[in-house]
């Protein structure tokens, strides 16, 4: 989250319903928004930080993401900037990932609204109905040869290795 920080002007931390806000590191300016139910999977709580945003486009990642690198979040935001496309993401071999990636903020509720309606909850289900641009596996990963971007933590075991 702290690399978030330092290249956003806005952090949203998105909750579960009824949680409690935790402490942020000293110094961390962080904005908290609930998902509205529980069990609604990403896609919801994704519609209930953007909704809540002030920026033109988001910078999306997971909390459990602790090794995200500046230089290939920096990368995502300048292909936003420039290409005509509603969300960027990277490539991972033959697909891409969902996270982290940047969308278009207003886009993104208005297509995520629409999803959840459909009772569909994936962010791979929004990236797939918005113009998307990839950033390919060599450029960024000539920013991060260790692949630490997409490093997430699902277990114990994950925070020992």
């Amino acid at each position: 989250m702290l690399r978030l920080g330092e290249v956003c002007s806005e952090v949203i931390v998105v909750l579960a319903p009824g949680s409690t806000e935790p402490s942020m590191p000293p110094g961390m300016s962080v904005v908290f928004a609930h998902d509205p139910d529980e069990g609604r999977g990403p896609l919801a709580g994704l519609h209930a930080g953007l909704s809540i945003a002030r920026a033109d486009r988001a910078l999306v990642a997971a909390g459990d993401m602790p090794d995200l690198q500046t230089r290939v979040l920096l990368e995502l935001l300048h292909v936003a900037d420039d290409a005509p496309v509603d969300a960027v993401a990277l490539q991972d071999g033959d697909r891409y990932r969902p996270l982290p990636c940047v969308v278009h903020v207003r886009r993104a509720i208005e297509v995520a609204h629409a999803l959840l309606h459909e009772e569909r909850r994936a962010l791979h289900d929004l990236l797939e109905a918005l113009r998307l641009a990839i950033v390919d596996e060599p450029t960024w990963l000539a920013l991060d040869p260790a692949r630490r971007t997409l490093f997430d933590v699902d277990t114990q075991s994950d925070l020992e290795g």
